[in-house]
C-alpha cells in the first residue's frame, strides 16, 4: 500500500492534534503536526534529508509564528511588522524549496481575496476548517492527482481576484520596463531596503545623482513614495540585489529628502 505522508501546520494545539489523529485512523495515510511555520520548514527539511518526503502540507490560513529576530523564515507576501508570518506566506516558501510537495490551506471563513493569495502562492486547495473528514481526504487525494479544489462558493470571486492581480502585475510589468537600466538597478537596491547613501556607494554614484535616479523611478513609476515603488517592484516580479555580494551596510527606511 502506497501510504501518504501528510503535514498539519496549525498553531492552535488542540485542533492540529485532533486533526492528526483523525487523519491517522486511515490505513494509507502518516501524519505528523507543526505548531509554526519555522517548525513546519524543520519537518520537511528534516523529512527530505532522511529520505521520506512529506506528500501535502495541511496549513492554516491564519498560521502565525514569531521568527527569531523578528525576520521571516519564508518569503513573504502577508505579514504585519513584527515578522508574524502567515499560513500564504509559508505556502510561498515551500512551494518554492520543495515543489513537489503539495499544500492545502485551511481556513475559518471563505475569503476569495486571500483564496486566490493561496492560490498564487503555490496552494492546490481551500478547504474550511470544519469540513467533513471525508471531504478533507478526497482533498487530499485529488491534489496529489494535480488537482485543485475550491469550494464552489468561491470560485466566481477567486477568479474575479485572480483577474485582477494579472492585470496589476501586467501593469506594473509596463511601467517598469519604461526604466533606463540604471533605473532599473537602482530599484533593484531599492527593494533590497538599500538607503540613498548606500546606494550611492554600491553604484559608485554621487548621493544627489542616486537621488535624480530614485525621483526618476518614482515619477515614471507614478508613485510617491519609496515603499509603495517596492510595492509596485515585487508585483512586476523585480528582486532585490544580491546584498551578499557587497560590504555595504544596509540602511533601512531611507528617504528621498
Amino acid at each position: 500500500m502506497v501510504r501518504i505522508r501528510v503535514l498539519v501546520v496549525d498553531d492552535h494545539r488542540i485542533f492540529a492534534e485532533s486533526l492528526a489523529a483523525a487523519l491517522a485512523a486511515e490505513p494509507d495515510v502518516d501524519v505528523s503536526a507543526a505548531g509554526s511555520g519555522p517548525a513546519a520548514l524543520r519537518c520537511l527539511e528534516r523529512a527530505a534529508a532522511e529520505g521520506r518526503r512529506f506528500d501535502v502540507l495541511l496549513v492554516d490560513a491564519d498560521l502565525g509564528g514569531m521568527v527569531p529576530g523578528g525576520r521571516p523564515a519564508v518569503p513573504v507576501q502577508e505579514s504585519n511588522a513584527d515578522g508574524l508570518v502567515d499560513g500564504i506566506s509559508l505556502v510561498a516558501g515551500v512551494r518554492s524549496a520543495q515543489p513537489a510537495v503539495r499544500t492545502v490551506v485551511l481556513a475559518e471563513k471563505d475569503d476569495p481575496r486571500r483564496a486566490a493569495l493561496a492560490l498564487g502562492a503555490g496552494a492546490s486547495g481551500w478547504v474550511a476548517k470544519d469540513c467533513s473528514l471525508a471531504r478533507l481526504l478526497t482533498v487530499i487525494r485529488g491534489v496529489l492527482r494535480d488537482e485543485t479544489h475550491l469550494p464552489p462558493a468561491l470560485l466566481t470571486g477567486v477568479l474575479r481576484e485572480l483577474t485582477a492581480a494579472r492585470k496589476h502585475r501586467t501593469e506594473s510589468e509596463r511601467l517598469v520596463e519604461a526604466l533606463t537600466p540604471r533605473e532599473r538597478e537602482v530599484l533593484r537596491c531599492m527593494v533590497a531596503g538599500l538607503g540613498r547613501k548606500a546606494v550611492a556607494e554600491r553604484l559608485f554614484l554621487s548621493p544627489h545623482t542616486v537621488r535624480t535616479h530614485m525621483q526618476n523611478v518614482l515619477g515614471k513609476l507614478g508613485v510617491h513614495s519609496t515603499l509603495a515603488a517596492v510595492a509596485l517592484a515585487r508585483r512586476a516580479g523585480v528582486g532585490p540585489v544580491d546584498l551578499a555580494s557587497a560590504g555595504n551596510v544596509v540602511e533601512r527606511g531611507g528617504q528621498l529628502a
